[in-house]
């Protein structure tokens, strides 16, 4: 079926001839307010630099000093329940003697803390985009270090919310001990959960993990200011019966215990640098109130990691098997009665909900990544109640796997962490040195200088973390991080490609008009027969519609039956029956399009097909996927243009 002569113009004439006004108006209009909410982001004045012109409904999406804590910060205030017994555990094998040097070794740690925290508020300042450690080499490190920077990040993240959430399953075993060996199973029903949390949106998580948050400071502070006054332990009933892990022989503590000592327990410092990753996720001023969390999260973790330091010394406390230092210390302090239960309970859930760190921090370097073409744009999409769906999905996926790889065991995993955070770290502290030396502002001096000590002490502490634990597992991520770089630059060669192809970047061709053909498949006469040949008779010059016949007699006695309603019928469309040996479709219809191409090589050729939409989710599973079939083999063997034409059902119809 032709159309008319006058509809074969120029797009220029289609366009100034044919559109109504109105419509032009109205859409100039939105391209307009569209390119102008795109300028404002883009100079820094639009909703999320702003907070008096951050729509209301963007604002409630985002997060505050506290909501941020509750959300960014866990993994890093969880990790006293297990980075003061990583210290000890080390320690242990140079027997009583050497655990007497755990306060040091912890004091250690929380100067390194000190530093870090100060380093990371310049980086929120300086990056306020978000990005952390990615965006500072992106900037002034290269490419490449910039992706070293990125998988040391994404490694980190995922291993958090394996450890996490076996180290918090570990607090409820430790109190109850019948539940141990169902121990991979409440992993992964735990992870299900904080998955389903995230996926509502941060600021939901956030205020759900508030009042959990809450509870374990306070009772770990507690525990703390009643066990200094205390002489001696309250109970041992947590440890009766457990065997220790003390070794009776050595006497001395060399300088390598130590140092795997104190690279044991700087898996306390995983976390840190979370809200520097995700500063675009708090409400303006984002980075004043990304920099008050950072402060706020120092502080408390650093009180939390010295003052059970000191209690561990305190009551010369011993590591035993199947029992936790923090359950020990719970019972030392308090007594085994229900304040023990309470912290147990308290760390269990606090331990678990740490994996959150990781679904808040790294969804937003995910897209980051794929904004710059290193991960598929799928990453960058952003659904309701501002979810980064898909890196959020992807993490719990990924999670899973360890920890079913792992059997929900907390030290099978714990040798893999904090590895890749302290190579993050170096690359951050190094960048930020770069930065204040080019922009030479008041106290660049001292911020360089502050700068490059964190990088100095964090660059030791990775060939430490490295070197200590390579024979107990460690090898995997220095084997694991490189290939990580080069799925990345994988990735972005094949984006360039696509792009080289696309002609981006370069002025295409003038658009012209085209002899059009559309291709209509039908099987039998009906509304949706009448609604995709008005269609196709909207989209193009001519239209030809087109049916599949086969050799057994039933079908061909209904290919004549369709034959005689279509002459009585009069659509003023021509049926073309298409033969088919085999009882396929997709082929014989590919092959008829692949040779009107060919025939006809000035025609643009497109293949509608019509297809029910059913007005239940449950009818869906009714249809019989003819119209899949047929453009999935159009779309492997031809050129064509593919249309799929929906025709929506009533719940009447």
């Amino acid at each position: 079926m032709s159309m008319s002569s006058k509809d074969q113009g120029s797009p220029a004439a289609v366009a100034s001839d044919e559109e109504p006004p109105d419509i032009r108006a109205a859409a100039l209009a939105v391209s307009s307010a569209r390119a102008q909410a795109e300028a404002e982001h883009d100079s820094g004045i639009g909703p999320e630099h702003d907070l008096r012109h951050e729509p209301e409904h963007d604002s409630r999406h985002k997060l505050t000093t506290v909501t941020g804590l509750a959300a960014l910060s866990l993994d890093a205030m969880a990790s006293v329940a297990y980075g003061p017994e990583a210290i000890v555990l080390v320690l242990a094998a140079a027997g009583a003697h050497g655990l007497g040097f755990t306060l040091p070794v912890t004091l250690a740690i929380a100067a390194l803390l000190a530093v870090l925290v100060a380093s990371y508020r310049q980086v929120i300042a300086a990056f306020p985009d978000g990005g952390g450690s990615y965006a500072v080499a992106k900037t002034h490190l290269g490419k490449r270090t910039s992706l070293v920077a990125a998988a040391s990040l994404v490694l980190d993240y995922v291993l958090n919310v394996a450890v996490a959430v076996t180290a918090g399953v570990a607090a409820l075993t430790s109190a109850f001990p019948e539940l141990y060996d169902t121990r991979l199973w409440l992993c992964l029903g735990v992870l299900v959960l904080i998955t389903a949390v995230n996926l509502r949106g941060i600021v939901d998580s956030a205020r759900a993990f508030i009042a959990p948050t809450v509870i374990f400071i306070l009772a770990i502070c507690t525990l703390i200011v009643i066990g200094l006054f205390r002489s001696a332990p309250v109970s041992t009933e947590a440890s009766a019966g457990h065997a220790s892990v003390l070794s009776d022989n050595a006497t001395t503590v060399g300088a390598l215990l130590l140092l795997k000592a104190f690279a044991s327990g700087c898996s306390a410092l995983t976390g840190v640098e979370a809200i520097a990753n995700a500063v675009p996720a708090f409400r303006a001023p984002a980075a004043k109130r990304a920099q008050r969390a950072e402060i706020a999260l120092g502080a408390i973790l650093g009180i939390m990691l010295i003052g059970l330091s000191v209690l561990i010394s305190r009551f010369h406390l011993k590591p035993v098997e199947g029992v936790t230092v923090l359950a020990q210390l719970a019972d030392a302090s308090l007594g085994h009665n229900w304040a023990f239960y309470l912290v147990q309970f308290a760390t269990m859930t606090l331990l678990a909900l740490s994996a959150n760190t990781s679904f808040g921090g790294l969804p937003v370097l995910l897209k980051l990544l794929a904004r710059d073409n290193y991960l598929p744009h799928v990453f960058g999409l952003k659904a309701d109640r501002q979810v980064h769906r898909h890196g959020v999905l992807a993490l719990a996926a990924v999670s899973a796997l360890l920890l079913v790889f792992s059997g929900g065991d907390t030290n099978t995993l714990v040798p893999l962490f904090a590895i890749g955070v302290f190579v993050g770290f170096t690359i951050a502290q190094t960048g930020m040195v770069i930065h204040w030396r080019e922009q030479r502002g008041p106290g660049w001096r001292g911020k360089a200088l502050l700068n490059g000590f964190g990088a100095l002490l964090t660059g030791v502490s990775a060939v430490v973390v490295t070197a200590t634990k390579f024979h107990d597992g460690a090898w995997l991520i220095v084997v694991a991080l490189p290939l990580l770089v080069l799925c990345f630059e994988a990735v972005h060669r094949a984006y360039g490609r696509i792009g080289d192809a696309l002609g981006l970047g370069r002025v295409p061709e003038a658009p012209h008009r085209e002899h059009s053909l559309v291709v209509v498949p039908v099987s039998g006469m009906s509304r949706l027969t009448s609604e995709a040949l008005t269609a196709a008779a909207s989209l193009g010059d001519e239209v030809l519609a087109i049916t599949v016949t086969y050799q057994d007699p039933e079908d061909r006695e209904a290919a004549a039956a369709l034959r005689r309603d279509w002459e009585l019928w009069n659509p003023g469309v021509d049926l073309l029956e298409v033969p088919s040996a085999t009882r396929t479709v997709g082929r014989p219809v590919a092959a008829l399009v692949r040779r009107l191409t060919e025939q006809h090589p000035g025609t643009r050729v497109t293949v509608l097909i019509p297809e029910v939409e059913p007005a239940r989710l449950w009818q869906r599973l009714l249809q019989n996927q003819r119209g899949a079939v047929m453009a999935h083999a159009v779309r492997r063997d031809t050129d064509a243009v593919i249309c799929r034409l929906r025709f929506r059902l009533t719940t009447t119809a």
